[in-house]
């Protein structure tokens, strides 16, 4: 029994379902791996944060050069936006998660942050970044998952 539970669980954290992404150069298929996904869950309801509004950006080559949008994207059922890029390049991200209009669609009006930025640096292209936010009214936390 514990082994199918762990099946269970491996099936969820590796499931992927076709991302809805907004039109850009950069979008990548549906069938494809972005080198940059993400994952959002509401810690304070238990389960997947669906719908929320994902941009991501990249900030130019020196230290106080403006931000760029490369792409953006919605989560999908399961709290995942898969297909935010192509290809990626060495550099400083930021993932801005529209936090208030997921918290507004769910019936929740009091909240703290109405989006949330993470920014990363990019050291290594050739690797996988996953940057899961772990959600809540009042908090957040994020780490860099595999």
């Amino acid at each position: 029994m514990h082994s199918s539970r762990l099946s269970v669980i491996g099936r969820h954290l590796t499931h992927t379902e076709s991302p809805v992404v907004s039109p850009s150069p950069l979008a990548m298929s549906a069938n494809s791996t972005s080198p940059i996904t993400t994952h959002v869950l509401d810690t304070s309801l238990g389960r997947p944060a669906a719908d929320v509004p994902v941009k991501l950006f990249r900030r130019g080559e020196r230290i106080g050069q403006e931000w760029s949008q490369v792409s953006s994207g919605q989560t999908n059922s399961d709290g995942r936006c898969n297909g935010l890029l192509n290809s990626l390049e060495a550099g400083v991200y930021k993932i801005t998660f529209e936090t208030a209009t997921y918290f507004n669609k769910n019936g929740i009006r009091q909240y703290f942050y109405p989006h949330i930025d993470i920014v990363f640096e990019i050291h290594d292209p050739s690797q996988h970044y996953h940057v899961p936010l772990l959600l809540n009214p009042f908090g957040y936390s994020t780490y860099r998952g595999s």
